[in-house]
C-alpha cells in the first residue's frame, strides 16, 4: 500500500528537509485549496513535492467546503482554476470536485466531464453512500483509479466501525477483479491499513505531535509499528519535529509499501 503524506503545505522546515530526499522516492498528497491563490512561491513548492514524489495526488480541496455549506463559490472559476493548475504542473492523479453535499451528483458528473475536457485525464471519482453500491459498479468499471471518502468526519463516519472496515473491504474487492485501483481519502488507521484493500490512502496523522503536543511517533521497522516518546512535562515540542516525523513516516512509506 501507498500511504500519501498530506497536510505538509507551507512549512518552511519541511521545504528545507525535503531537497534532501531522493528524487521519486515518497508519495504525497496535497489540496488544491491551499494552492488557490496561485501564487509563484506555492508553485515552486509543489513543484518540488511532484519531482520526489513517485505517486503525487492532487486533491480538488472540495473538503474545505464541507461544513459550511457555502454554495456561493464560482465554481467554473475554481473548476478552470483547477484544471490551469492540472495542465501547468503536467499532474496525472487528481481527485474530481466531489462536493455532491453542495450542488447534486449532476452537476458533480458534469463537472467530472468539464475537468476531463480540459486536461485530457479523468479525475479520480470519489464514492460516498449516498451515491449508491450501483454508482460503485459504475466507477470501478469506467475509472481505473477510484477514491472512497474515509475521513471518518461527515458522510464518511461510516469507515471507521467495525461494519465500515467489512464493507470497504468488499468493496476493495469488486474493484481489483475490475483492476481497479481505490485511493482511501483520509484514511489514518495504521492498524486496519492492511485489511482494507486500498492501493493507497493519505494521511496527515504525522502531523500530530507537533500540532496537538504529547509524544514523538518512532517508526520500527521491524515490528512494523510506532513508538510514542513523551515529551517531558511542561517542555514545548519544537517546529523542527515535523521535519523529524516527516523522515519517520517515510520510514513507514517503504514499509508499507512492501509489507501491507
Amino acid at each position: 500500500m501507498k500511504v500519501c503524506l498530506a497536510g505538509y503545505f507551507g512549512w518552511t522546515v519541511i521545504d528545507d528537509y525535503l531537497p534532501s530526499i531522493e528524487d521519486k522516492s515518497i508519495f504525497t498528497l496535497q489540496s488544491f485549496f491551499d494552492y488557490k491563490s496561485m501564487s509563484e512561491k506555492k508553485h515552486r513548492e509543489i513543484e518540488l513535492f511532484i519531482k520526489k514524489s513517485s505517486l503525487f495526488i492532487l486533491d480538488s480541496g472540495a473538503f474545505s467546503f464541507f461544513g459550511n455549506n457555502n454554495t456561493e463559490v464560482d465554481w467554473d472559476s475554481y473548476i478552470s482554476n483547477y484544471c490551469d493548475f492540472i495542465n501547468k504542473h503536467k499532474i496525472k492523479n487528481f481527485i474530481e470536485l466531489d462536493i455532491d453535499n453542495l450542488v447534486g451528483i449532476k452537476e458533480v458528473e458534469r463537472i467530472r466531464e468539464v475537468i476531463t475536457q480540459k486536461t485530457g485525464l479523468k479525475p479520480i471519482p470519489v464514492w460516498r453512500p449516498s451515491r449508491g453500491i450501483e454508482y460503485w459498479d459504475y466507477m470501478i468499471k469506467n475509472f481505473s483509479y477510484v477514491a472512497i471518502s474515509a475521513s471518518g468526519k461527515y458522510d464518511s463516519s461510516w469507515t471507521r466501525n467495525k461494519g465500515g472496515q467489512v464493507a470497504i473491504r468488499k468493496l476493495t474487492k469488486l474493484a481489483n477483479k475490475n483492476k481497479c485501483k481505490v485511493h482511501g481519502l483520509g484514511y489514518t488507521s495504521v492498524k486496519n491499513m492492511k485489511y482494507t484493500g486500498f492501493y493507497s490512502v493519505d494521511s496527515t496523522s504525522w502531523l500530530t505531535a507537533q500540532k496537538f503536543g504529547g509524544g514523538i511517533k518512532v517508526f520500527n521497522p521491524h515490528l512494523g509499528n510506532f513508538k510514542t516518546i513523551k515529551k517531558p512535562h511542561g517542555q514545548k515540542l519544537k517546529i523542527s519535529v515535523r521535519a523529524h516525523q516527516f523522515n519517520e513516516w517515510i520510514k513507514f512509506q517503504k514499509y508499507a509499501d512492501n509489507k501491507i
